[in-house]
């Protein structure tokens, strides 16, 4: 099985809710499409430095995460994340990794969305049993 990618669309909410007050022009919104690899392993949204610079998303707090060999790291987590794909988004939080580490879509932002990673094609699509809007399952 190889890995997949999905192209997303990052937006910060905090702009966003200052467009629609009328404070900032919609144009001044921070938006970008990143190339996202979907980890379905990875617990969150996880974005790096790059991105932070230029989004600028806002530091909710710090935290220790444990690496897939072990280690224990901490790294800054920022709020306020819209991700957009296809018909679907999520507003999330995202741990921010060093550098320009390759971003990973996690599973809250990929349950939240109600979207699936087809096995055949390796990529990642709307739920067909939910094509118009995301369904969320409450048990």
């Amino acid at each position: 099985m190889g890995l997949t990618y999905a192209s997303v669309e990052l937006i910060n909410r905090d702009d966003l809710a200052l467009a629609q007050r009328y404070i900032i022009g919609e144009e001044e919104v921070r938006r970008m499409r990143v190339e996202m690899l979907v980890d379905s392993g990875a617990y969150m949204l996880a974005i790096n430095e790059s991105i932070q610079e230029q989004m600028q998303f806002p530091l909710v707090e710090k935290r220790k995460f444990e690496l897939g060999n072990g280690n224990i790291v901490e790294y800054d987590v920022v709020a306020s994340v819209e991700v957009k794909f296809k018909n679907r988004r999520s507003n999330c939080s995202a741990v921010v990794l060093p550098g320009s580490t390759e971003p990973l879509l996690g599973a809250i932002p990929l349950e939240d969305m109600d979207v699936l990673i087809h096995p055949y094609r390796q990529e990642l699509i709307v739920n067909p049993e939910h094509p118009y809007f995301a369904v969320m399952k409450m048990k």
